[in-house]
């Protein structure tokens, strides 16, 4: 995993070789099961993930049922900001589709490494603002698409995700039933 690591830190210009191993020796790096629950609603979140290898889903329960709105794999961060931030309850779930290697932060650890690193809190705020466009972008997408539309989105912008999430939790994620999402498969297979 510390190849994993490296590589992933090398990426940044910004960064020396010395800083590389300085910083990958200062993360705090954790293994988690599939269906491991990282955060549940009605905790705060004192924590923040970063995907080195594995998938996690953010959900919410809705009385009998879970409603998946995110997907996240490697090389995205997860985080509840709303919880994290301003240390107030999550409305949330955040679970491991697979078995997960992350990096793990905390307000702390945090405040630590950007002292030390003065640019990694550049880096990080440009990497957040990357991320908002994306969820911006898609959640556009998402409102103004057809159930059919939206899936062929996900086979051109996330198709790993078919073969590594389970089909329910796909279907929930594009705001449809798992039998709408079995006649949306077989039309378009159909078409060729």
């Amino acid at each position: 995993m510390l190849e994993t690591l490296l590589a992933f830190v090398s990426k940044f210009p910004q960064f020396s070789d010395e800083e590389v191993k300085l910083i990958v020796e200062n993360l705090v790096v954790e293994e988690y099961k599939k269906g491991t629950i990282l955060l549940k609603e009605g905790e705060v979140s004192t924590q923040c993930y970063f995907i080195l290898k594995g998938c996690i889903r953010q959900y919410f329960q809705m009385e009998d049922d879970e409603k998946t709105t995110a997907f996240f794999t490697e090389e995205q961060a997860v985080v509840s900001f709303a919880s994290y931030s301003a240390q107030i309850p999550a409305n949330h779930y955040f679970a491991c589709v697979e078995d997960c290697t992350v990096i793990v932060g905390d307000f702390e650890k945090e405040k630590e490494m950007y002292q030390k690193f003065p640019q990694l809190q550049a880096l990080t705020r440009t990497m957040m603002e990357q991320d908002f466009g994306r969820t911006q972008e898609n959640f556009a997408t998402f409102i103004t698409s057809s159930p059919e539309e939206r899936y062929r989105h996900l086979l051109e912008k996330r198709p790993e995700l078919l073969h590594r999430v389970p089909l329910h939790q796909i279907a929930s994620y594009l705001g449809i039933t798992p039998e709408s999402l079995s006649r949306i498969r077989k039309r378009l297979a159909a078409k060729g």
